[in-house]
Order: structure tokens, then C-alpha cells, then sequence
């Protein structure tokens, strides 16, 4: 009993800590397909390189099920923050550039190894398809 005792409040601390790994993995993987798929469609013939508002739709769709979103977000103002502009690709021949910036809920933070919260943000960069 006494060991249990002595023990149980680091299993505890880790449990937590593998908790809180898991919702940072989950929305980094979310939000590096969110930011792939809105990339894809503003790279689409049309000129719809710089169309915020669809990618916007685009990266909601997928991150859907992180847990400061949910269905109550319809916009990307304040958390996801979405933008998609129109540049000179790296070759000189035109692309897209799609930026998504995301603030995730707020952890149990462990000093000196996760902070209370992230604020993650993923750039995709792709060539305008003729």
C-alpha cells in the first residue's frame, strides 16, 4: 500500500503527460491535412489561388473534430485563421500559398517539456495547375 501510495502520483503526472501528447499529435496531424487539402484546391486552374473563403470551408471540414472547434466555428478569423494568397512560386511560375494558424486547448502544462498551450500554424506552398 505504501508503495502505491508513493508511486501513484507519478503514474498520474504521466498519464497526463500522455494525455496531452495525444491532443497536440491530433491536431498537428489535422491541421498538416487541412492545410494540404486547402492547398490542393486553391492550386486548381480558375484563378483560385487566393480564395481565403473556400479554403477556409476546406480547412474547417477537416479539423472538425479537434476540440475548440466543433460545429459552432463557421469562420476563420480568430481560431483557425486561414489565408490564401496568389505568389511566384520558388521556379518563378505561379502558385498558391495557404497559411493556417491554430491555438489548441489548454493543457496540463509540465515544465520544461509541454507549455499550456500551442499555437501551431502550417504553410503549404503549391504550384497553380493549368
Amino acid at each position: 500500500m505504501l508503495e502505491m501510495v508513493l508511486i501513484a502520483p507519478w503514474i498520474f503526472f504521466l498519464f497526463i503527460g500522455a494525455l496531452d501528447w495525444g491532443f497536440y499529435s491530433n491536431a498537428l496531424i489535422s491541421m498538416q491535412a487541412a492545410v494540404r487539402s486547402a492547398a490542393l484546391y486553391t492550386s486548381g486552374p480558375g484563378g483560385l489561388a487566393a480564395d481565403s473563403a473556400t479554403a477556409c470551408t476546406i480547412v474547417l471540414g477537416e479539423i472538425r473534430k479537434l476540440p475548440n472547434i466543433g460545429s459552432a466555428v463557421t469562420t476563420c478569423g480568430t481560431n483557425p485563421i486561414v489565408t490564401a494568397e496568389a505568389i511566384s512560386g520558388p521556379d518563378g511560375i505561379a502558385a498558391t500559398r495557404v497559411s493556417v494558424r491554430y491555438q489548441s486547448i489548454a493543457l496540463v502544462p509540465i515544465p520544461g517539456l509541454l507549455a499550456k498551450q500551442f499555437t501551431l500554424t502550417r504553410i503549404a506552398v503549391m504550384r497553380v495547375r493549368t
